[in-house]
């Protein structure tokens, strides 16, 4: 029988799972009842004969050892979680073309492109592309856009023509109706998957160049194929003649 590596990964974060809540169940209990069984020997404790106040520290501390070693595995859960299903998935997306809904990109060599759609047509439209800082470094106004979705493209200039740092810039695009009601969309981008990697617990995809997190992905589609050059589609009958 064959075994199915994602599978497996899937059902070890889930056994962790219960193991860890079923744990925290226990501690609950036991919490409880050593809370109660301290308050009772501490209220029947003989007075000339006090509770010896170190073994009251050590029975303290060690509930809250064991307190402490339930939120590492909820810690260790999360990490084997996100590494197990998110990556394995992730890698699968490697060398396919991809959309994923992001209003940002990177700007390479001049270059940053998104897409964006409108739900109905616009008379008026406003786009914005904004720094890393929420500076808005470019902005143009459109006006009689259909609906549907529109390719983007900012060559990475500024409104006085100067040219921009290669970087991760924000699309922000606002559109009204001729009678000035806001119209509602969405922006993506569009690209090959080129890498994966994992930074501060978040998978991400790199698309055109961005960091794209892999859950906002929403299709996904083989490359085409690339076309055959006459020297390729020669038969070595031809190459003979």
């Amino acid at each position: 029988m064959a075994i199915d590596p994602t599978a497996a990964a899937a059902a070890a974060p889930a056994a962790a799972a219960s193991a860890t809540g079923s744990g925290k169940a226990r501690l609950a209990e036991n919490f409880d009842t050593f809370l109660s069984l301290l308050t009772t020997q501490l209220k029947n404790q003989d007075p000339l004969s006090p509770m010896d106040a170190n073994q009251f520290t050590a029975q303290i501390v060690q509930m809250t050892g064991v307190e402490q070693q339930l939120l590492t595995n909820d810690l260790l859960q999360k990490l084997v979680t996100n590494t197990a299903g998110g990556v394995a998935t992730a890698v699968g997306l490697i060398g396919k073309e991809v959309r994923a809904v992001t209003s940002d990109a990177a700007l390479q060599g001049g270059d940053a492109e998104w897409i964006y759609k409108l739900d109905s047509a616009a008379a008026d439209v406003k786009v914005e592309v904004l720094d890393s800082t929420g500076k808005v470094v470019h902005a143009e106004a459109l006006a009689d856009v259909t609906a549907g979705d529109h390719p983007y493209s900012w060559n990475g200039k500024d409104a006085l023509g100067h040219k921009l740092p290669d970087g991760t810039y924000t699309l922000r695009v606002a559109a009204k109706d001729a009678s000035g009601k806001e119209i509602g969309g969405s922006i993506f981008v569009d690209g090959l998957v080129t890498g994966v990697e994992q930074a501060d617990g978040k998978t991400l995809l790199t698309i055109n160049g961005g960091k794209v997190p892999w859950e906002t992905v929403n299709s996904v589609r083989l490359p085409p194929e690339p076309e055959q050059t006459n020297a390729d589609s020669q038969t070595p009958s031809d190459v003979a003649a």
